[in-house]
């Protein structure tokens, strides 16, 4: 039986999923506004969420709504290295690729 998401995690979702939809923004003002309105009261979990997804998908294309989320959102610059640190963290998992995985020795 599965359980329903925390209403933190469901609204951390909703509000990465707005940003992810409007990554390539040329104009950040509608998105800035939907984040704002989509997290009402909740301004830790809107900073933590598109502070952390600013620094994870920052680049040439999307710098226009990074730099709009690091200016508009009090607290999301805070979070901008732990998403950079997610993006450059090696692969993981448990499939026998990544850097966890050696090769067997050759028999020999």
């Amino acid at each position: 039986m599965s359980r329903p998401l925390h209403p933190d995690v469901a609204l951390g979702i909703h509000l990465s999923t707005i940003c992810s939809r409007n990554r390539y923004t040329t104009d950040p003002a509608p998105v800035i506004a939907e984040l704002f309105d989509v997290a009402g009261d909740r301004g830790d979990v809107l900073a933590f969420e598109v502070g952390r997804w600013a620094g994870y998908y920052d680049d040439e294309h999307t710098a226009v709504l990074v730099a709009a989320i690091i200016e508009s959102v009090p607290g999301a610059e805070e979070w901008a290295p732990t998403g950079r640190e997610k993006r450059s963290a090696p692969a993981h998992g448990t499939t026998g690729f990544g850097p966890a995985y050696v090769p067997p020795t050759p028999a020999g």
